[in-house]
């Protein structure tokens, strides 16, 4: 417990040094459980559409053009919804943002189970979007300002494989339901996180790093105060504070400061991370169950099968990241990932698309590559910046996301028709190994080092 002097002194700088001493306890791990629920369903959200496309693709009749536009709907949301979520973080605080964002592609999820043609769904998917693009950025936001800089890394990485194991859980609920329940079976349980709107607030409490953004240096002690409360309950004691940078304040998020000094190649590099990454990652997830249908002829529960295969490797992929990122760092993990994962996809073009298990087996590996390299950009990005625009750059880092994704889906729609599905695998590979030139010459190492430390 804080002694009586530590408590007297409050003032920002006195607040982040006692936040910044404190060790990961039962406390975070609540933390990052309650948030991390909500991030299941997103990732369960996400991947529910290439679940459910086998099923009602074939009878609705739809072309690849209209498949491509359903998959990329809920893309084209979150691009805006990420983009607006990055302002009103920075205004009115993570947890409200969150919590609205949950509410929203909870209920639009039951809208979606109500879809009775490719027109209807593209439209409920974009609404959806809006949400599932305004939750992930601010809940990543929040769980990195909450973390220890020591372990800050492997702290992240293990919340985002809560998102991963939504992916799973949509591949098994795929597999299972899918053929059992039909595809609207899976929307309903995508609107369960509901429930937790309602809750929400009252579970959690505020970041203390933005709330010191704000000047509202009391408000911070007491969220501190209970943290620090939580780790002596538990039997451990409370190193001593350290002077430590504090948080300036400032009224107003500024997107120019993200073109200023050190964070302009910060900006443009992960920008480009973000892109090269996901246009491959969701091009090829978002297609992969319908190609196994459509272009090998297989069943539709061996599709879905093996789709939940891919997850299953990428899962692999994403756990040794948690377990080396604070150990290797956050650069060199990230190149190899690039670089493999292009590598791998690339050799389809090389060797040919001749059977689905040829397909399976070198899209695995590459999902082992960048699904690692997916979570490691969501922790990468928000360590990037200072409190003050942090929620706002992760959001519009976010959007490149958002944009890859929409883009992704149309663009391997686009390949199939006209060059064959072997071009699919030079265009995303290609992306993936330009992803790793780049963060191999502009990446800046984070690891271990405080947020402020890293972004004054």
């Amino acid at each position: 417990m804080p002694s009586a002097e530590e408590r007297e002194i409050l003032t920002p700088t006195s607040v982040l040094a006692r936040l910044a001493r404190i060790p990961v306890s039962p406390w975070h791990v609540r933390a990052r459980l309650i948030i991390g629920i909500a991030t299941f369903f997103d990732g369960f959200d996400v991947l529910t559409i290439s679940f459910a496309l086998p099923a009602f693709a074939q009878s609705w009749g739809m072309t690849p053009g209209q498949i491509g536009l359903v998959i990329s709907s809920a893309f084209f949301g979150q691009l805006i919804g990420a983009l607006c979520a990055g302002w009103a973080a920075e205004r009115f605080g993570r947890l409200p943002v969150v919590t609205a964002a949950i509410a929203s592609y909870a209920l639009m999820s039951i809208a979606c189970a109500q879809a009775w043609n490719p027109a209807s769904l593209v439209a409920f998917r974009f609404v959806q979007g809006l949400g599932l693009g305004a939750e992930v950025p601010i809940a990543t936001t929040y769980v990195n300002e909450i973390a220890p800089a020591q372990v800050r890394g492997q702290f992240y990485v293990f919340y985002e494989l809560i998102f991963v194991l939504g992916l799973l859980g949509a591949a098994l609920g795929g597999a299972i339901i899918v053929p059992r329940l039909g595809w609207q079976a899976m929307f309903y349980i995508g609107s369960l996180p509901l429930l937790l709107a309602f809750v929400l607030l009252r579970l959690l409490p505020e970041s203390p790093r933005w709330l010191l953004s704000r000047g509202r240096i009391s408000a911070a002690d007491a969220v501190v105060r209970e943290i620090e409360d939580a780790v002596t309950a538990s039997g451990r004691a409370l190193p001593p504070p350290q002077a430590h940078v504090t948080v300036p304040l400032q009224e107003k998020a500024r997107v120019a400061e993200l073109f200023r000094g050190i964070y302009r190649r910060r900006t443009w590099c992960v920008w480009a991370m973000w892109f090269c990454c996901f246009s491959t990652t969701y091009g090829l997830t978002s297609w992969l169950p319908t190609l196994y249908k459509t272009v090998f002829h297989l069943s539709l529960a061996q599709s879905l099968n093996f789709g939940l295969i891919t997850q299953f490797v990428g899962i692999a992929g994403s756990t040794l990241l948690a377990l080396l990122v604070d150990r290797v760092g956050r650069k060199p993990l990230l190149t190899i990932g690039f670089f493999a994962g292009g590598v791998a996809l690339l050799s389809l073009f090389f060797t040919g698309v001749a059977t689905a298990m040829t397909l399976l087996i070198l899209v695995s590996i590459g999902s082992f590559f960048m699904s690692a390299v997916a979570i490691g950009i969501n922790l990468y990005t928000p360590e990037l910046y200072p409190t003050r625009i942090r929620a706002l750059g992760n959001s519009i880092g976010g959007a490149w996301q958002r944009v890859a994704a929409g883009i992704g889906p149309n663009v391997v729609a686009g390949l199939l028709g006209t060059y064959g599905l072997r071009s699919v695998f030079v265009y995303f590979g290609l992306l993936a190994l330009a992803g790793g030139a780049i963060t191999l010459m502009f990446a800046t190492e984070t690891r271990g080092r405080t947020l402020e430390e890293l972004s004054p």
